[in-house]
């Protein structure tokens, strides 16, 4: 099973952009979708083989996530049951036989750490979320989590101590998640491999001198892990400021 996951900064967009060539393409049983930034009808999508989930933030035009999968899911949970955190639309969780499958945009702490306080109570809530599921059938947790992990994550740490996205903060959660029974499944197989990134920003040539970070994830169950193979960084597919990244399951 080919999983693909991309934050395609507006769906409408990335389709202007190539983003139905590269699902013909590469055809993954499932790809995880982060900031839509639309409604399901908004556009019309040939996605013949798909089945469609949307969450879509309340807000207009803003957030959103969306799971396209050719294997029907058991059951399907928008959001994580708790209000604070559920009218952004970050959150779809499929249920599948052996797995549970968690696609997720994380709260960006904002310019100045505006909302980092708010990212902080997120990712303890997400943390027992995920922890609960994982009681019952290992777990998929993908998407862009807004953090770069660990220094080899991004190419200039030590300008960007501190920033939104690189932040102790931050990054002790991702430490705290994956001491839980979790595991980065890029870094299972790549632990020491650098200059793989997954986020360019849009100004200073940052993408053609690969000036990025490394901020969406494919994250597994440890459990899980011994049936991952093929990680990828597709950093040239064009047609958002993230580039997809991709995972195989026996």
């Amino acid at each position: 099973m080919k999983l693909i996951s991309w934050n395609v900064n507006g769906l409408r967009a990335c389709v202007k952009k190539g983003f139905l060539d590269f699902l013909s393409a590469e055809s993954p049983d499932i790809i995880c979708l982060q900031e839509t930034k639309m409604e399901p009808g908004q556009a019309d999508f040939d996605l013949e083989g798909y089945l469609e989930y949307w969450n879509s933030a309340e807000k207009k035009g803003y957030s959103g996530t969306a799971v396209f999968t050719k294997q029907q899911p058991l059951t399907v949970r928008y959001g994580m049951g708790i209000a604070e955190h559920d009218h952004e639309g970050r959150l779809i969780t499929l249920e599948y036989p052996s797995f549970f499958l968690v696609c997720c945009y994380t709260p960006n702490a904002q310019r100045g750490l505006t909302r980092l306080d708010y990212r902080m109570q997120w990712e303890d809530d997400l943390r027992r979320y995920l922890l609960r599921l994982d009681q019952e059938k290992p777990v998929v947790y993908c998407g862009d989590l807004n953090v770069a992990h660990r220094e080899i994550d991004l190419k200039n740490a030590k300008s960007n101590q501190g920033n939104a996205g690189f932040t102790e903060q931050e990054r002790a959660k991702l430490s705290q998640l994956l001491a839980c029974g979790f595991v980065d499944s890029f870094r299972h197989f790549y632990p020491d491999l650098a200059g793989a990134y997954s986020w360019w920003s849009y100004q200073f040539n940052a993408r053609s001198n690969n000036t990025g970070w490394r901020i969406d994830y494919i994250i597994t169950s440890k459990r899980l892990i011994s049936r991952a193979s093929n990680p990828r960084i597709l950093s040239d597919v064009l047609g958002s400021d993230h580039c997809p990244v991709s995972l195989e399951l026996s």
